[in-house]
């Protein structure tokens, strides 16, 4: 089995283009560290080039395969942020690139695809699909794939993350990583393990998404068949055994989050960090602040792998969370179907401050009597309390209330 050391993570730091790849901050978040009770410092790998860490690894691959001098175009499969780092990287270098991604990728990840320079062809509902078709393209003398994990060359670009931590925060006891087909953990894991043997590093996977504990457990690469998260960036379904070893010889930890976990943590982030990340990316807070992972009193730094969120991703996210938290809120009212129901129900409302975003009628519903309907509003407010309160006032006005999902 191939193998990636700290030796080979520092050649491809040290071949880096500065165009390309750039050494990201780390930041420490004053709210996340009361949060958990440690000191939490954010990698900023978001705010790379390209929006995640991917460029990296593609950069280091690339310019090895133009060092070789055989290779006129790249193939590669990718969900978003591969794709838009191979795309950068080839272009850089001087190779033409052909990127295959899912027919539901995000419209933002394939322009910019485009944008670096590559041929974007859309095939398949799923990253595997995605891949399948990609590898059928590299039949033709002088085109090479371009895996997003299965590759040395790759761990050993993304690796450098690692390279940077151990300098950037020297007294680093604890690294969170987000684990999609495991390319970055471990490249991190492998630079860490001779550079800091005392570093414990942690990964995370979105529940609906976890290859690792399995293959963990089997000592070989399981798959998911259809992965359902909104973390489409660490939405593999596998991993590989070039991965899984690196897994099994550096990682301390695995865990899990769900997608309410990952919503709150993005929201979070946004909120009081001011870092704007995709799902992916806020996997690894997610799992700080969970329950299964203890960092307390430790200083820890969770990798924000990337931030090309799509706008109607988040705006997903952010109904999800906002409902969560009650500040917004759907409540269904029964009502005699007269004239002027809706604008005492709507007074009622907005004199406890809250604004309404809309309202609708519903009559043909099974319970309701003759001459009786629903009226549905979403209500903003400012939180759990005022949304007990808006209740309290509907149902002592005489209606009966409740709260829809």
């Amino acid at each position: 089995m191939a193998e990636v050391t700290l030796r080979d993570v520092e050649a491809a730091r040290a071949a880096f283009d500065d165009a390309v790849v750039q050494q990201t901050g780390i930041d420490r978040s004053r709210s996340l560290s009361e949060l958990t009770g440690a000191e939490v410092h954010l990698k900023m790998e978001h705010l790379q080039r390209t929006g995640s860490f991917k460029t990296r690894g593609a950069f280091n691959k690339l310019r090895q395969l133009d060092e070789r001098g055989d290779v006129d175009r790249v193939v590669a499969a990718s969900a978003g942020n591969h794709a838009q780092g191979v795309a950068l990287a080839a272009t850089n270098v001087g190779i033409d690139s052909t990127i295959v991604m899912p027919e539901n990728a995000p419209q933002a990840k394939v322009e910019a695809t485009r944008e670096y320079g590559a041929d974007v062809e859309l095939r398949g509902e799923d990253f595997r699909a995605a891949m399948e078709y990609a590898e059928s393209l590299t039949e033709d003398a002088g085109t090479e794939f371009v895996h997003a994990y299965d590759d040395p060359a790759i761990v050993a670009g993304q690796g450098t993350i690692g390279i940077e931590i151990h300098e950037q925060l020297p007294a680093v006891d604890t690294v969170v990583v987000p684990i999609g087909g495991g390319g970055l953990i471990g490249g991190i894991s492998a630079a860490l393990a001779e550079l800091d043997p005392d570093v414990r590093v942690v990964g995370v996977q979105a529940e609906r998404a976890a290859t690792v504990p399995e293959s963990l457990e089997k000592g070989l690469p399981t798959t998911v068949d259809s992965p359902e998260t909104i973390a489409d960036g660490i939405a593999t379904g596998s991993i590989s055994e070039l991965t899984l070893g690196l897994i099994e010889a550096h990682v301390d930890e695995v865990v899990t989050v769900s997608d309410d976990e990952i919503a709150r943590a993005e929201l979070l982030l946004l909120e009081r960090a001011k870092q704007l990340v995709e799902a992916a990316g806020a996997a690894s807070v997610a799992a700080v602040l969970s329950d299964d992972l203890d960092v307390a009193g430790e200083t820890v730094v969770p990798v924000l792998s990337g931030g090309n969120i799509d706008i109607s991703m988040l705006q997903t996210v952010l109904t999800q969370a906002l409902t969560e938290r009650s500040q917004l809120l759907r409540l269904r009212v029964r009502i005699d179907d007269q004239p002027g129901e809706m604008t005492t129900l709507s007074g009622i409302i907005a004199d406890t401050g809250a604004n309404i975003r809309t309202v609708r009628h519903d009559r043909a519903v099974d319970d309701l009597r003759v001459g009786e309907a629903y009226l549905v509003f979403q209500v903003v407010t400012s939180g759990r309390g005022h949304a007990e309160k808006i209740i309290a006032e509907v149902r002592d006005a005489g209606y009966e209330v409740e709260r829809v999902a």
